[in-house]
């Protein structure tokens, strides 16, 4: 064997492959016990995937309050549905989708309402939801969607809190998720250039509002200065 093929980065380590299967028949063990009711497997299965679950939901909603709601919709949800999970996949992913499906049903019923908002927003020239700070200069127009200023994990987090409701279901989904752009337009109803053009403005929003954190890190949002006179 060639020194090459000794220290190749893309061959596995076939100590992964048990360690996924392991994986996978403890979580199948722990929901075919839920499913005949069993309370101590599903306290297993939450105490494992709340934080997941949570985090996504966090990025989703943008909101505290309705991350928690959503956290907790998706366990009750998962409760009376474990039996729909097969092992084909790790159940915090199988839980994931439970989180995504229930905030594309909230995601509907809000979805004419915010498109009429950034309807009138775009006529005077910003985006719906954000500060005029978070408007396209012509530096960030000129960048590819990829240059990203390299922040914490923290300010991105914060930025993607601040997406317009529309364009950060997308981002989320896409680019933490991993879903693909026709999944994405079939779990909200889009069509799929609908989901790219979100996508793609999501990006640019965010490198505008990265760019700022990077130049003003110190500089608090309206919401942390309200939280401050509190």
């Amino acid at each position: 064997m060639s020194p090459n093929q000794n220290h190749n980065p893309t061959s596995r380590n076939p100590a992964d492959s048990v360690d996924v299967r392991a994986l996978l028949a403890r979580d199948m063990d722990w929901a075919e016990k839920a499913a005949t009711g069993d309370r101590c497997a599903f306290e297993q299965i939450y105490r494992n995937y709340q934080n997941r679950v949570y985090g996504l939901s966090l990025r989703l909603t943008g909101d505290v309050v309705e991350a928690e709601e959503l956290t907790q919709d998706t366990f009750v949800k998962a409760w009376f549905a474990i039996a729909g999970y097969t092992g084909r996949g790790q159940l915090g992913g199988w839980l994931g989708r439970v989180a995504t499906n229930l905030w594309r049903d909230r995601y509907r019923s809000r979805a004419r309402r915010e498109q009429l908002t950034a309807d009138a927003a775009a006529e005077k020239g910003i985006e719906a939801g954000l500060e005029p700070t978070a408007t396209l200069s012509g530096a960030a127009r000129s960048q590819p969607d990829s240059v990203i200023p390299l922040l914490t994990a923290m300010d991105l987090e914060r930025c993607i809190a601040r997406l317009p409701q529309g364009g950060r279901t997308v981002y989320v989904l896409h680019e933490i998720e991993g879903y693909t752009h026709r999944e994405i337009a079939e779990m909200l109803t889009v069509a799929v250039g609908t989901v790219k053009a979100q996508l793609h403005r999501a990006r640019r929003l965010l490198r505008v509002m990265l760019t700022e954190e990077k130049r003003n890190p110190d500089v608090p949002t309206k919401d942390e200065e309200a939280t401050r006179g509190r």
